[in-house]
């Protein structure tokens, strides 16, 4: 259960942040829509986060790596069990968890400040990432390497056209509309 609550967190941590670069890159005005990829984007991220506390929650009953509530707390703090890699995955969690949760305090953050605390979202995927491959027991598999080739590959081809959309349109006039 934990493994597969790992996978199902990756695979919604990868969803959303495909649908928040879709939105920011105009992509999602031509599929789904604006306002679907939106509310897609806030409740997969949160359901995401449930999937990700469930895989952690479940590992203080493993007993070959023997968590307890300090070591799945505290990164780092993991014991015998790739420590550096765990705490990798662990803060990655507690970032997604911010960047999530600051849908409800955008407001009082301001625009800028929402902006800006999302941008940690890159490397919770990141984190996310490199604590699949080098501490998920199925990463060998021939399925999650592809997941994880697919699932990154595609987020950096976002990411790009992201860039590239700011780039254009910092470098296309803005044309004053005539009235007739």
């Amino acid at each position: 259960l934990s493994r597969a609550s790992a996978i199902v967190a990756y695979a919604l941590l990868w969803l959303s942040m495909a649908l928040g670069l879709m939105m920011t890159g105009k992509m999602a005005r031509v599929w789904p829509g604006m306002a679907v990829s939106a509310d897609l984007h806030q409740h997969v991220s949160l359901l995401g986060l449930a999937f990700a506390f469930s895989h952690a929650f479940l590992l203080l009953g493993d007993s070959y790596i023997h968590f307890n509530l300090i070591r799945l707390v505290f990164p780092f703090a993991s014991g015998n069990y790739m420590p550096f890699w765990v705490g990798i995955g662990q803060i990655g969690f507690y970032l997604w968890a911010v960047v999530a949760l600051s849908y409800y305090v955008r407001r009082q953050i301001g625009r800028r400040g929402w902006r800006l605390l999302h941008s940690a979202s890159f490397t919770a995927f990141l984190a996310a990432l490199a604590h699949g491959i080098a501490s998920g027991t199925d990463s060998s598999a021939l399925w999650m390497q592809s997941l994880y080739w697919l699932s990154g590959a595609s987020l950096l081809f976002l990411g790009f056209f992201r860039l590239l959309t700011l780039l254009v349109g910092a470098l296309t006039p803005v044309r004053p509309q005539v009235r007739s």
